[in-house]
């Protein structure tokens, strides 16, 4: 699980376009979940370890947050990331 978290980080700093945050966030916790169960709790603990690091240190807000752990919890329960795709995002990610 923890390699599809990183793997979803990466390709988004790959991409560098614009509003693909809660799309690659997703994407990662639903990779993630989909080997199972300890997939799941490590999407968890490293979504709420950054959202906790990007609230508390990088002086992001609290709605920025709430967003993101949105797009986590829509992943990891199984839900399409492509809710999130911004339109125009290449098809490679």
């Amino acid at each position: 699980g923890a390699w599809d978290m990183l793997r979803a980080y990466r390709d988004m700093r790959e991409a560098n376009y614009k509003n693909t945050d809660k799309y690659f966030h997703a994407r990662g916790n639903y990779d993630a979940a989909q080997r199972g169960p300890g997939g799941a709790w490590a999407a968890k603990v490293i979504s709420d370890a950054r959202e906790n690091w990007q609230s508390d240190v990088s002086g992001r807000g609290g709605e920025d947050t709430r967003a993101d752990q949105e797009a986590n919890e829509w992943g990891r329960s199984g839900g399409d990331p492509n809710r999130y795709r911004p339109a125009g995002l290449p098809s490679k990610y």
